[in-house]
């Protein structure tokens, strides 16, 4: 990625962003990716670039990523993970869970 310009981000070595007016940011764990760009061109390039490189296969719009569900709100250009899914996951194999005591109220 960082032959085609892209950045890693220093919080999380996931993370690739290419900074320009409207940047694009690649995601990347094993083999889960997801990329994010306000402009439907820079994605197109991105995954030009990508399939050039590696077998890839697209699977289009994203429902989930690492087990997440996504939640998308094209009026507003919003995404968000639900924390409802998040702390599901997390729990699943808590103590809290296996004692049936979970402290949240769903």
């Amino acid at each position: 990625m960082i032959k085609v310009k892209y950045n890693r981000c220093e919080y999380d070595r996931c993370v690739y962003f290419k900074q320009s007016d409207d940047p694009t940011y690649l995601l990347l764990y094993v083999d889960d990716m997801q990329i994010a760009a306000r402009n439907k061109t820079h994605v197109q390039k991105l995954k030009a670039q990508l399939k050039k490189e590696f077998d890839m296969k697209d699977l289009g719009e994203a429902k989930k990523i690492l087990g997440m569900e996504i939640t998308r709100d094209r009026n507003t250009s919003r995404l968000w993970y639900p924390r409802r899914t998040i702390f599901s996951k997390c729990l699943r194999d808590s103590t809290w869970q296996k004692q049936d005591q979970s402290p949240f109220l769903w």
